[in-house]
């Protein structure tokens, strides 16, 4: 009898939870981690990922997504679309987890479109939904049909768009909105409200970081308003016309006003009030346990220090697999690997230009900076290939340090990204994303050898937030009685 691992997200933990437990239950080394010993036993797994969208949607995408109709084609593929998903051990559901009972590990499953949920039994839960993120910060909709009729909207709005777009909130988000937003529509007028003297105000990074992304932002023609509040909006009789009034009682009029200021919230409500804190994020221990040994939390949801990132959620990912290298059903003990926690860093693509920062290189920015870091389409190739997503399981191969190799994806040559978070000596993802911890090489990484050694030591660390919880599954089962 297979042993049954329920996944609760299919994005960057969840899906990289996935395919490093199939790759060590299938007897090899685990893709995230090339040089570990491959396993000299076999298990049987069955691997159940729940998640509401019908697809891999690269979150840290969605300015761009939003804004260049090629690029949202690119950014959502479908589930049954991911050759690396084609598997019979993978059963993918379009649904949602509402209820789980961690002590007789069952959880309620609802299909998408259906009232009609389902018990359903697990051995190993690894828990990696993510945060809800309203509109227009990242898309609503459920389906890649009903997303691209979103995004489109969105994209022919700011087109129209005669008296211009405000973006209110100099975050990551709002930064890498407006930039984008100017990247791909360079005719209309882009202007960047923060209520701070400096962008990117609630983030422990230093004014010199700050600065420099205020240059780079005002350098693509952006035009940024800092130090006032967006009071009160007032919408035209004709609702096409916003009026905008500062806490200086100075105003402005645009076409089309995107709010990036608002608050995640971590989507743990199926999960026992006692494992979450009181804004709802997972308590797990360093080695991203929760409740018991059969528990995981990986992702943006686990409270953890450091800013979210794909990076650190593909590396917790990794982590949180219940099967170590030598075996699910071994009579040892298991030994789980942990987190370490991290230091500020950050990487904000904008336009065709890009800052980072990390204690121990300081402020680097530049056109071959982005390119290093996010490659020309804000890291969708790199995240994609360092998965390997694009081939099929039985043809892993390691990944190459001079960057991931081209598996059928469609390129579409557009700007910039966010990359932001808090890690040891490395260059992440933003708000959309996670942190990372320290000796893995970054999927963000495109490889080249334009940016030197410095930027490399840097990138190494992004993809290192997958191997926790796979590691943790699979040394799990190997510390478990022998299954049937």
């Amino acid at each position: 009898m297979p042993y049954k691992v329920l996944i609760v997200g299919g994005c960057y933990a969840g899906l990289a939870a996935a395919i490093n437990l199939l790759d060590l239950c299938e007897g090899r080394a685990p893709r995230f981690a090339p040089g570990t010993e491959p396993s000299q036993q076999k298990f049987l797994i069955e691997i159940t990922i729940v998640d509401e969208r019908d697809g891999f949607y690269h979150v840290i995408g969605s300015p761009l997504a939003l804004a260049s109709s090629a690029y949202a084609q690119k950014a959502w593929v479908q589930f049954k679309d991911v050759p690396g998903l084609q598997h019979p051990a993978i059963r993918l559901v379009h649904g949602s987890v509402t209820r789980v009972d961690p002590d007789a590990k069952t959880a309620v499953i609802t299909p998408s479109g259906s009232t009609d949920a389902s018990q359903h039994e697990y051995d190993y839960l690894i828990a990696a939904s993510g945060l809800r993120r309203v509109w227009p910060v990242v898309p609503q909709q459920l389906t890649r049909e009903e997303y691209l009729k979103e995004a489109q909207g969105h994209i022919n709005a700011v087109k129209r768009a005669e008296k211009g777009v405000v973006v209110i909130g100099g975050g990551a988000v709002g930064i890498e909105m407006a930039a984008e937003l100017k990247a791909v529509e360079p005719n209309v007028k882009v202007t960047l409200i923060h209520s701070r003297d400096r962008l990117l105000s609630s983030e422990p990074l230093p004014d010199d970081f700050k600065d420099e992304t205020l240059s780079l932002l005002r350098s693509v023609d952006v035009e940024v308003i800092t130090g006032k509040r967006v009071e009160s909006q007032a919408v035209d009789e004709d609702n096409t016309t916003t009026t905008l009034t500062l806490s200086d009682k100075s105003s402005l009029t645009a076409s089309c006003v995107i709010n990036a200021i608002s608050r995640s919230v971590p989507t743990t409500t199926y999960l026992p009030q006692a494992a979450l804190d009181s804004e709802g994020y997972v308590k797990i221990k360093p080695s991203l346990h929760f409740h018991d040994d059969y528990h995981f939390a990986a992702g943006d949801i686990a409270l953890w220090s450091g800013i979210k990132r794909c990076g650190a959620a593909m590396h917790m990912g990794n982590y949180s697999r219940p099967v170590s290298p030598n075996g699910i059903a071994s009579r040892h003990v298991p030994q789980y690997k942990e987190l370490t926690e991290h230091v500020p860093v950050i990487g904000i693509a904008i336009g065709t230009t890009c800052a980072t920062y990390s204690p121990t290189e300081g402020v680097k920015s530049g056109p071959e900076v982005l390119k290093y870091m996010f490659g020309d389409d804000l890291g969708f190739n790199n995240c994609f290939n360092y998965m390997q997503l694009g081939q099929a399981p039985s043809s892993v191969i390691e990944p190459s340090v001079g960057g991931p190799t081209d598996l059928g994806v469609t390129d579409t040559v557009l700007h910039g990204r966010v990359e932001s978070g808090e890690t040891t000596p490395t260059l992440s993802t933003t708000s959309t994303s996670s942190e990372v911890d320290a000796d893995l090489q970054t999927p963000l990484h495109a490889g080249g050898d334009a940016a030197g050694t410095d930027l490399e030591a840097s990138a190494k660390t992004l993809g290192h937030a997958a191997d926790v919880e796979v590691e943790g599954v699979v040394d799990g089962i190997r510390g478990s009685s022998i299954k049937a």
